[in-house]
């Protein structure tokens, strides 16, 4: 009795937002996607970009104790905040549909789990390296808070599950 190979499928939810064709009273054509803002993908970029960029301010107004700790959480923090302002605004001004040859779905999960993985890294030394410093702590706190929220959107968007084929070919 085999077992088979293991297929792994994944599904990207878009938070809501129409796909091509679908709704008949909401307009298809455009530059800007007057829908997409209010979607719970978009809200969830925002809130990632509002916190990534008080703990990069609240780590830049900081005294530094170990540089190398707290110049990596910025380069983390910006790096991060710059690749979800990209993805958000290819979704707000459907770029997807002009840009065919990028797997937007793959890149952007691809995105958020090495950006995410970076940042709960990161979050994690410049807690450790604090010193009791209320700016750092704070921006430690915030790192953690945006590398949740990366994973809320992960989880939230992308359903991935787990089905054996059976490799038999008597049924």
């Amino acid at each position: 009795m085999s077992l088979g190979a293991g297929l792994v499928r994944t599904t990207c939810s878009t938070g809501g937002a129409p796909g091509p064709g679908a709704g008949a009273g909401q307009p298809s054509e455009g530059l800007l996607d007057p829908v997409y803002p209010r979607t719970q993908g978009a809200l969830l970029k925002v809130a990632q970009m509002v916190t990534l960029l008080i703990a990069f301010i609240c780590v830049r107004s900081s005294l530094w104790t170990d540089y190398s700790a707290y110049s990596y959480f910025e380069v983390v923090t910006i790096c991060d905040l710059i690749m979800i302002l990209i993805f958000y605004l290819v979704h707000l001004f459907r770029f997807y549909r002009v840009l065919t040859c990028i797997s937007w779905p793959l890149s952007e999960l691809l995105h958020y789990l090495i950006g995410t993985l970076l940042l709960l890294i990161a979050s994690i030394v410049a807690a450790s390296k604090s010193y009791n410093q209320s700016g750092l702590e704070a921006g430690a706190i915030f790192g953690f808070i945006a590398t949740f929220l990366c994973l809320a959107s992960v989880w939230l968007s992308y359903k991935i599950s787990c089905v054996t084929q059976s490799t038999d070919a008597a049924v």
